[in-house]
């Protein structure tokens, strides 16, 4: 059963008790230039086991924010000052301590339609915001600088730092996060363009990987390229293991959806393959997939030795042992509708935002939310 907790308390504990710490992950491995997309990488190893358990929800949940239109994405400021994206009306939100909302300002040129609008956001060591957003004819990374104090943020001019994104009505991608390395990394969808996926001069369809300033890093797997795997559909999730492990969830079309573990230069094996059967075919089979009415994957985020995904059709949120990604449990099945993303708030908690008023969805009193899920170790 679901406890509900005031939206302030829940807040002002994130933002006054929290310290930023410096990440713990290994950085992954350099990338070895790939000369030819036919030879792709063997699959990268799971994360060993630990003897520490793992991190889990406790079964509670916690309200922190309502009333949300459209929300697709999270991301905190240092100091721990909660942001949202809302898809259709560009704006960017913050959330204060006492649940409600505030804009602190609108991405200009969103031409939001279909699953394309304002999406992923992400938030770099200078306290940086990047937004991904689609236009009228691209896909676009915009960076901004955020400036007053909590309460009262606002939002700076836009540099743009890619552009160029194929961009269509469907298949987006969106997904933006800081990588243990530093790097941003960035998901695409294949624009409704199929064979663009196994194209690697094309953006579309694949895990970019660039520096901040969106400059490809000199041991990227294609040399002077941003792609850092290929062969995707529409992934929208990306997540790093402590020991460096890259995870990332992907929507299938009719027959499986997908969690991957992605190596640099790998191919994932879109339109070519879908869920396993790829890996003789020179494709990188997914360690999980789903039926696509049971998933369709969104966000992720691991912490803990586990791997949360959020599920839009399946209106749940898997958990899945990083070291044993072949499985997974299913929690808020069908009591919160809709989930869009998930992520890991300063204070250690779960947060999960729902997405029923995306069009899609069934929206109920109050939606959409933010729910928070305190998190528990395996053994303790």
């Amino acid at each position: 059963m679901a406890r509900t907790r005031r939206a302030g308390a829940v807040l002002l504990a994130m933002v006054t008790g929290w310290s930023l710490s410096a990440c713990t992950a290994q950085q992954p491995a350099p990338a070895t230039p790939q000369t030819s997309v036919t030879s792709a990488p063997t699959a990268a190893a799971v994360p060993t086991p630990t003897d520490e358990g793992r991190l889990v929800p406790d079964g509670s949940v916690e309200t922190v924010a309502t009333d949300l239109a459209a929300p697709w994405s999270i991301a905190f400021t240092a100091d721990g000052t909660p942001l949202v994206s809302e898809r259709d009306t560009g704006r960017i939100l913050e959330v204060v301590p006492d649940g409600s909302t505030r804009e602190i300002g609108t991405v200009a040129g969103v031409a939001a339609a279909g699953e394309g609008g304002l999406l992923g956001l992400a938030v770099d060591d200078l306290d940086r915001l990047y937004a991904y957003s689609t236009g009228s004819s691209e896909n676009r990374i915009d960076r901004f600088a955020v400036t007053g104090a909590p309460g009262s943020l606002a939002l700076g001019d836009p540099e743009t730092v890619l552009d160029g994104i194929p961009a269509a009505r469907i298949h987006n991608g969106g997904r933006l996060a800081f990588g243990p390395d530093g790097m941003l990394y960035a998901t695409t969808g294949d624009a409704d363009q199929r064979p663009s996926a196994q194209n690697v001069d094309s953006l579309a369809g694949k895990i970019l990987r660039m520096t901040p300033d969106g400059d490809p890093p000199a041991d990227n797997p294609f040399e002077g390229s941003l792609v850092y795997s290929f062969g995707h559909r529409n992934p929208q999730g990306i997540g790093w293991a402590e020991d460096g492990t890259m995870f990332a969830s992907e929507f299938g079309q009719d027959t499986w959806d997908e969690l991957n573990i992605i190596v640099p230069g790998g191919n994932y094996g879109w339109p070519e393959a879908e869920g396993t059967g790829g890996a003789e075919r020179g494709f990188i089979d997914p360690v999980q997939q789903w039926n696509p009415d049971e998933a369709s994957p969104s966000g992720l985020a691991v912490t803990g030795g586990t791997v949360f995904v959020t599920g839009l059709g399946g209106a749940r949120l898997f958990t899945i042992d990083a070291s044993a990604p072949e499985t997974s449990e299913q929690l808020l099945r069908d009591e919160y509708g809709r989930i869009r993303d998930v992520t890991v708030a300063p204070d250690g908690t779960l947060w999960v935002l729902t997405n029923n008023t995306d069009g899609r969805g069934s929206p109920r009193e109050g939606d959409d939310r933010i729910l928070s899920l305190p998190l528990t170790r395996t053994g303790d």
